[in-house]
């Protein structure tokens, strides 16, 4: 098997691309892929500070590194959602990545700054972990983004991720979540921009970038992600995939290229209050993340620490 770009011995094939690449060309054309998808969706500008969200996985490692490679100026943030040993691990593993090269990465924790954790607020209330460990990190990821004054969050969703995603949106219909799913997520007052780079990249090929790169991270899933309704949709896409390669690819982007507009009149345009407790947009006296720590913290503290406690740089 020969490498399609330099003709030698290649490690991966990739039916969707029609082609097969050895490392060093695998570790460029998973760069062209990220700046293509940069430009396309105008992701970032000339000199945009990049607030990377970082959880020891291999897709926002990867993105990291790929980032800081195509010379953006980018620091990390982790944030501790205290799963027990997986959530220890997790920050050792991305502290060892950042020293190792010698950025900046800052470090939180949901427990010591809001004073509760996701296996206790899985338990006290009707949400699942994941929607709990979703809300908390898009909440906390945006304060640390505007206390950083950093123009806009990079996360490490991938083609599968997204895919999923979409597929379960459409199979219900959910015309208000379809009209927020794009790679770009605008600033606007009290939120930063966020932004998806690897939504031309799979899981395999970050996986395999990790690999021939020297990017050490945790494989080990997340305890409490079982049953968690998106990775039996991945499944049944990858089983459409291995039957026709390019399927994913083709489903997703067709849908942010042509049909995404078609539902931007559903996005929804409820009228935004500040909520009384942190100061995050919302549309009631107080915005989700603070209902959900008032439910399972005794005592709260809810309003994020505006000087470094708890933050670490490496």
């Amino acid at each position: 098997m020969k490498c399609r770009r330099c003709k030698g011995r290649a490690v991966i094939d990739l039916p969707r691309h029609n082609a097969a690449f050895c490392g060093d060309c695998l570790i460029h054309m998973v760069h062209g892929q990220v700046e293509k998808a940069i430009r396309h969706f105008k992701m970032i500008e000339s000199g945009d500070k990049v607030l990377v969200a970082v959880s020891g996985g291999k897709d926002s490692l990867a993105l990291w590194q790929i980032l800081a490679a195509l010379g953006y100026e980018t620091e990390g943030v982790f944030l501790g959602l205290g799963i027990a040993d997986y959530s220890s691990e997790a920050e050792q593993v991305v502290q060892r990545f950042a020293s190792d090269r010698n950025l900046t990465l800052h470090v939180t924790s949901l427990t010591d700054s809001f004073g509760f954790d996701i296996p206790t607020a899985a338990a006290k209330t009707r949400r699942s972990p994941c929607g709990s460990c979703g809300l908390s990190k898009r909440h906390i990821l945006n304060s640390e983004a505007l206390r950083l004054d950093a123009d806009l969050i990079a996360t490490g969703h991938n083609l599968d991720d997204e895919a999923a995603v979409l597929f379960g949106n459409v199979l219900r219909w959910e015309s208000g979540y379809l009209a927020r799913q794009y790679p770009v997520l605008p600033a606007s007052p009290g939120f930063a921009r966020k932004v998806k780079p690897l939504v031309r990249l799979t899981e395999r090929e970050t996986a395999a970038y990790c690999i021939v790169s020297g990017i050490d991270y945790q494989e080990t899933e997340c305890p409490m992600s079982a049953g968690n309704r998106h990775l039996r949709f991945k499944t049944l896409l990858n089983e459409v995939e291995r039957d026709a390669p390019g399927s994913k690819s083709v489903f997703l982007h067709q849908y942010f290229d042509h049909i995404h507009e078609r539902f931007a009149g559903d996005a929804s345009k409820d009228e935004l209050m500040d909520c009384h407790r942190c100061g995050t947009p919302t549309t009631s006296e107080l915005c989700a993340f603070c209902r959900l720590a008032d439910r399972v913290s005794d005592p709260v503290r809810l309003v994020a620490p505006t000087v470094d406690a708890g933050v670490g740089h490496v």
